[in-house]
């Protein structure tokens, strides 16, 4: 039996939804019973159903910046919302709610605060976003990724934390995440990663030129295939290598990084002398 219940909520992209997921398994750990508030259509809905979390479904307005005639009536939608939440939390009785903003979380984090209930929000851009400013007065603690974060946030609610991170994503391959984005050991590589505004900068940075090279360079390919970077398909379309040589030359370079040369190749299980000299011309790094 669960010592403690959460309800958390989140919800209209992908971004207010996934790092609640990166918390469950640690809120199980700790004997956390977890349901999870979201609206009728939003992505939120799959993502959770789909991660097997029982799911309520409330009714959720969006409260915009600009003109829009729905201005008028999204405000309804929220009152009936909290409505909805407020009949949801009376039944359920959750010790927390945890909110990860979009506007879904707005009547939660109302009907919650009306009932006394204790609820941690959190904030994932630079910049608090409108749902979370909205719902920040019935906020006891606001969570933030970014310390300059802080600066907006009133009443000492504010907390640096970081953002929620999936365990999966410490668990990465880095030769199967060259595989698949076809890179060698040619250039050193930089992820760089964007949200929200963000983004649009990071793309709008990505010049027309270095575009162009990459598609001249695809385009004078030589034919042969990087054994370096081919998945596992692509190394059996090397002559003699079928699943077995394939698969083995995969495990090799998980244990061993890259091939420093195509004469490493020999060091793979089942590829000696006779079968390099009949590939060698076939194969590059």
């Amino acid at each position: 039996m669960s010592n403690y219940k959460i309800i958390m909520t989140g919800g209209g992209t992908a971004g207010h939804v996934t790092p609640n997921l990166a918390l469950v398994p640690k809120l199980k750990e700790k004997g956390f019973d977890i349901k999870y508030i979201g609206s009728y259509e939003g992505i939120e809905k799959e993502i959770i159903v789909d991660a097997g979390i029982p799911y309520f479904a409330i009714s959720s307005g969006k409260l915009r910046r600009y003109f829009d005639m729905k201005n008028f009536t999204d405000p309804f939608k929220v009152i009936k919302g909290i409505a909805q939440a407020n009949k949801i939390l009376a039944k359920e009785k959750p010790d927390v709610i945890f909110s990860k903003g979009g506007f879904v979380a707005v009547p939660v984090v109302i009907a919650a605060s009306m009932r006394k209930i204790p609820v941690v929000s959190h904030e994932s851009d630079l910049t608090p976003g409108l749902a979370n400013k909205l719902s920040s007065p019935f906020c006891d603690k606001l969570r933030v990724t970014f310390r300059e974060s802080l600066n907006y946030i009133k009443d000492g609610k504010g907390e640096l934390t970081g953002t929620p991170i999936r365990e999966e994503i410490l668990k990465g391959s880095r030769i199967r995440g060259k595989d698949i984005c076809n890179f060698n050991n040619e250039k050193e590589v930089i992820l760089v990663i964007g949200g929200s505004l963000g983004a649009k900068n990071i793309n709008d940075e990505v010049s027309q030129e270095e575009v162009e090279n990459e598609i001249q360079s695809i385009e004078a390919d030589d034919g042969k295939i990087n054994i370096n970077t081919a998945d596992i398909n692509k190394l059996k379309e090397i002559p003699g290598i079928g699943d077995v040589k394939a698969n083995s030359i995969i495990i090799y370079r998980e244990s061993n990084g890259n091939f420093k040369s195509i004469e490493d190749l020999k060091n793979v299980d089942g590829i000696g002398e006779k079968t390099f000299e009949k590939i060698k011309n076939n194969i590059k790094i």
